[in-house]
């Protein structure tokens, strides 16, 4: 009897532990059913549900999600696009602009960006205008040998183009039958006024030194030797022996080398920023690494119609002789507007083309879209004329994301208000 009763307590027993076994089974089926259907076969339902329960925004859910890449299209639902890459969530608060201008960004938003400011501060700003030139001859030191009287040059001692001549070293002799009359004249009648032989000879540029040998008594010379007027460089040589010349002809052109003009075209909108008395760097091609320093001695008064640039005289030295006639070259001006302005990085602005606005901090993530009216563009900064104060601070980096952010917020806002309506 006892037996009996063991064996069906051995049998209950096994077939609890059977039930068992088959329970647990069954549950663990229900739990992995369940978790594939979630990840491979959810309904969007379900998704968002899921999506809502712990919500990126402080545990809240966002109210969508944007491409990563700024493209316009958006997903209500946590995705990716094309790249693998995940939609960025935008959360209800920073939808809403905050006093109706102030772009509200998370700061965690605000590291990854890679956001950057700087403080508006008064500089004193220099503008550097940049053109290119030509180099050419000092046209208040130049003089030819045109002389006022005809003949035929029996000696050239001057024959080379580019050879460098004294003021008053003998160029040629000549000899001239106007000039042997009047000498003629004036022997005859030396110490009587009234012939005015000497003042036609003075007229014609006579020397002084033989003029004054024909006073003492001496023997009028056959031919006469004519100067240079002004030490120089010849340029120009048309003079040749035993040639014979009208007056008036030019017979050498000679040029004083010693400090060049270098013919700057500056554009119509640098102008401005332009004045006599400017200092000017001019780099010459044939030595870029040997700048000239030069200074702004005129602005010519006329604009070129077709090329709109205005002509700028540059008065460089030229003590070496380094400097040629038509040499290309390359200036810089610097410019300094007089006074102190408020200026900010150029990375700052956005400038659309018709608007120009900076983001200006304003703490906690806010940033607030200023428009500004702008001035100069001077090395890595812009003048501000109107729109901004010293002391606030602009955003440096980052400018376009924010930017773009706040215009696609306040489509949507626009997009939203359609709706409602």
């Amino acid at each position: 009897m006892s037996n009996r009763s063991s064996s069906k307590r051995s049998g209950a027993l096994s077939l609890a532990l059977l039930v068992l076994v088959l329970v647990l089974g069954l549950g663990a089926g229900a739990v992995l059913w369940l978790w594939k259907g979630i990840t491979l076969g959810t309904p969007m339902e379900a998704v968002q549900a899921a999506a809502a329960a712990g919500g990126p925004c402080d545990g809240k859910p966002a109210k969508l999600y944007r491409n990563p890449m700024g493209a316009p299209d958006t997903s209500p639902v946590p995705k990716k696009d094309s790249m693998g890459m995940d939609y960025i969530p935008v959360c209800e608060d920073e939808s809403a602009p905050e006093n109706g201008n102030v772009v509200k960004v998370s700061l965690d938003r605000v590291q990854r960006l890679g956001v950057r400011s700087e403080v508006v501060e008064e500089r004193a700003l220099a503008r550097a205008v940049l053109t290119f030139a030509s180099v050419q001859y000092d046209e208040r030191r130049q003089a030819v040998v045109a002389p006022k009287f005809g003949g035929w040059i029996e000696k050239l001692y001057v024959n080379a183009t580019g050879d460098v001549v004294m003021a008053g070293q003998k160029l040629f002799e000549v000899y001239s039958p106007e000039l042997n009359v009047l000498q003629q004249e004036f022997m005859l009648s030396r110490g009587t006024p009234q012939s005015g032989a000497e003042g036609r000879l003075r007229n014609l540029d006579y020397p002084e030194a033989d003029l004054e040998k024909l006073r003492r008594g001496d023997r009028a010379p056959r031919t006469i030797g004519v100067p240079a007027p002004e030490a120089g460089t010849v340029v120009e040589k048309m003079a040749v022996k035993g040639m014979r010349y009208q007056p008036g002809e030019v017979l050498f052109r000679i040029v004083d080398m010693s400090v060049m003009w270098v013919l700057a075209e500056v554009y119509e909108q640098d102008l401005a920023f332009v004045k006599v008395g400017d200092t000017a760097k001019v780099t010459i091609n044939s030595w870029p690494d040997r700048p000239f320093s030069g200074r702004v001695t005129f602005i010519y008064p006329s604009l070129g119609k077709e090329s709109r640039t205005a002509r700028l005289r540059i008065e460089v030295a030229n003590s070496e002789g380094l400097l040629r006639a038509d040499m290309a070259a390359t200036v810089e001006i610097e410019a300094p507007i007089p006074g102190r302005w408020v200026a900010v990085p150029d990375s700052a602005v956005i400038d659309s083309g018709k608007r120009q606005v900076v983001l200006v901090e304003r703490g906690e993530g806010r940033y607030e879209p200023r428009p500004v009216k702008l001035g100069a563009r001077v090395a890595g900064y812009v003048q501000v004329l109107d729109g901004l104060k010293p002391g606030e601070r602009v955003v440096t980096a980052a400018t376009f994301l924010i930017d773009a952010e706040s215009n696609l917020r306040a489509a949507l806002a626009a997009f939203t208000a359609g709706e409602t309506k």
